[in-house]
């Protein structure tokens, strides 16, 4: 293997990387704008000090 090809591979796996950790960044972001947490069923036993829902 050339050095040529070595460094274009490791370029390629550094961009692949960062793109994987991006897209995990995104996702993570995005699940916790859709989720609603507030809104979960109430336990039975103490009472929250403020009902969202």
């Amino acid at each position: 293997m050339t050095a040529t090809t070595q460094k274009r591979l490791a370029i390629a796996g550094a961009i692949a990387a960062l793109a994987i950790f991006a897209g995990a960044n995104v996702h993570l972001i995005t699940v916790s704008f859709n989720s609603h947490p507030e809104c979960a069923p109430i336990s039975t036993g103490r009472a929250p000090a403020q009902d969202m829902c």
